[in-house]
C-alpha cells in the first residue's frame, strides 16, 4: 500500500533529482516498468542502458530524464528509503500506485497530488493510519495537514 505522510519528515528524500544523480544504477532503466515510465511519462524509447532517445530532445543518458521518472526509479529501486513525491507529476500517480500494489512505500508528500477516482493509500500524519480512497476526504486530510492544521500528536 502507498503510505502517504503529508508534509516533511526527518528521513525524507527531498531532492530526488541529487539523490538519483548519486545513486542511480544505469541499468535501472533496462526493465519493462522503467521503459513503460519513460515511454508514458518522458515520451522517450529507452535505447540501452545509458542511451535514452526522444523525438524533440535527440540522444540523453538516464541523469536527464525527468524529476518524476527518476523518483519513481528510486522508489522501485531503493523501496526502503522515504522519497518526496511532490518531486513527481500527477501523470506518475498511476505508477506510484502500482509499485505499492505489492509491498508497502512510504512516501512524503508537499502538495496535493491527483490519484483519480478510484484508489486507495494510507494517511499515515496521525497514529491512526487512516486508510483513504475516497477522493473527497484524501482531499479534505491534505488540506488539514499541508496547511498544518492537524494535531500529529
Amino acid at each position: 500500500m502507498l503510505k502517504i505522510h503529508f508534509g516533511k519528515l526527518p528521513d525524507e528524500i527531498y531532492n530526488t533529482e541529487v539523490y538519483y544523480a548519486n545513486q542511480y544504477d544505469r541499468m535501472w532503466v533496462m526493465d519493462d516498468f522503467a521503459k513503460r515510465i519513460i515511454a508514458d511519462i518522458d515520451d522517450s524509447k529507452v535505447v540501452a542502458p545509458d542511451l535514452i532517445q526522444n523525438d524533440i530532445f535527440g540522444s540523453f543518458d538516464s541523469t536527464e530524464l525527468s524529476a518524476g521518472v527518476k523518483t519513481l526509479l528510486l522508489i522501485r529501486n531503493r523501496p526502503n528509503r522515504i522519497f518526496n513525491i511532490s518531486n513527481c507529476g500527477d501523470n506518475c500517480a498511476k505508477y506510484l500506485l502500482e509499485l505499492a500494489e505489492n509491498k508497502d512505500i512510504k512516501v512524503c508528500l508537499h502538495h496535493l497530488m491527483d490519484f483519480g477516482k478510484n484508489f486507495s493509500v494510507k494517511v499515515i500524519n496521525d497514529k491512526r493510519r487512516k486508510v483513504v480512497s475516497d477522493p473527497m476526504e484524501y482531499l479534505m486530510l491534505a488540506d488539514q495537514y499541508l496547511r498544518g492544521e492537524a494535531d500529529e500528536g
